[in-house]
């Protein structure tokens, strides 16, 4: 190796392989497309390396590219968890509260908590992270968050764990379907007709599983999705209906029907914190908040 690899030979060579084109990696670098090329010509003569086949004037990485692109990616993944730990140091001194929510809950209730609770602490920075349970659960046992709401099956033992919103999951309908004469709608009502579901690993899905399949009712699933607001846009544009829990239908009140459903389907989430956290006390404030607005939607709920 004639030099030692300088990092902006890196970068380039990296967004080009991330983003696919000269220009492209160009434009994210804020430099030429000229200057990019002479960047990669420069790395492969550094390391007497073919990193790119030229094909009809694109560039495709050949095999000894793609290794190297590998290194370079985990190298720089360690960069980004060194700039993680930099920023948890930062937000020890700036008193930060990092709240990790599930998409359902990510509308007027996660609102009215983080506006009660900035009443009380308005020197705080507040920020919201939302993603799905499994992945908030990892991010609260590993202390990248302070408190999580999160779907009832999750089950770590360095989480503390309580139950929250616990009501029956209603059936979904367009407002203008027929069944919304009913009160009560029953597997066999929805025997065949087109079915919004969640995604297999989901809690809704197993419970809807259990009973149609008592019901000796179809389960016709047309679209599956992990998302309540995915769910609730499809049943609200008329392709069919769901089994959602009533959270789910906040914002759609005048988009779609909500009606109860026999059998009863217990369907609750889950305030999650861990033990000694850093900022235990702004943890606790916010749980009692979290406390407190569920305890005001349950009874709207009724």
């Amino acid at each position: 190796m004639a030099q030692t690899l300088n990092l902006r030979q890196i970068e380039a060579f990296k967004a080009v392989i991330e983003h696919g084109t000269v220009s492209q990696a160009a434009a994210v670098l804020g430099v030429t497309q000229p200057a990019v090329s002479k960047l990669l010509a420069h790395l492969e003569a550094d390391t007497g390396l073919s990193l790119f086949d030229r094909v009809r004037g694109k560039l495709a990485a050949t095999r000894h590219g793609m290794r190297l692109y590998e290194e370079v990616d985990r190298i720089f993944a360690g960069l980004r968890q060194v700039e993680q730990a930099v920023d948890s140091i930062r937000r020890d001194e700036q008193r930060t509260l990092i709240v990790g929510v599930l998409p359902a809950l990510s509308g007027s209730f996660i609102r009215r908590v983080t506006m009660n609770f900035l009443r009380q602490h308005p020197d705080v920075r507040f920020s919201i992270q939302c993603r799905g349970s499994h992945l908030l659960a990892d991010w609260l046992a590993t202390r990248q968050i302070d408190v999580a709401l999160v779907g009832s099956r999750v089950d770590n033992p360095y989480i503390d764990r309580e139950p929250m919103f616990q009501h029956p999951l209603m059936c979904a309908l367009p407002v203008n379907h027929e069944l919304t004469r009913k009160r009560v709608l029953r597997p066999r009502d929805l025997d065949g007709l087109p079915f919004i579901g969640f995604s297999a690993d989901s809690q809704t899905h197993g419970l809807a599983q259990v009973a149609f399949q008592q019901a000796r009712a179809k389960l016709n699933v047309v679209l599956e999705t992990s998302t309540s607001p995915t769910a609730c846009e499809f049943v609200a544009a008329g392709l069919g209906v769901s089994l959602i829990h009533p959270l789910f239908a906040d914002g759609f009140q005048n988009r779609l029907v909500l009606r109860r459903f026999d059998p009863e389907m217990q369907f609750h989430f889950q305030l999650c914190r861990v033990h000694a956290s850093r900022n235990d006390s702004l943890v606790e404030t916010f749980v009692q908040e979290a406390r407190s607005v569920a305890a005001q939607v349950s009874q709207e709920l009724r």
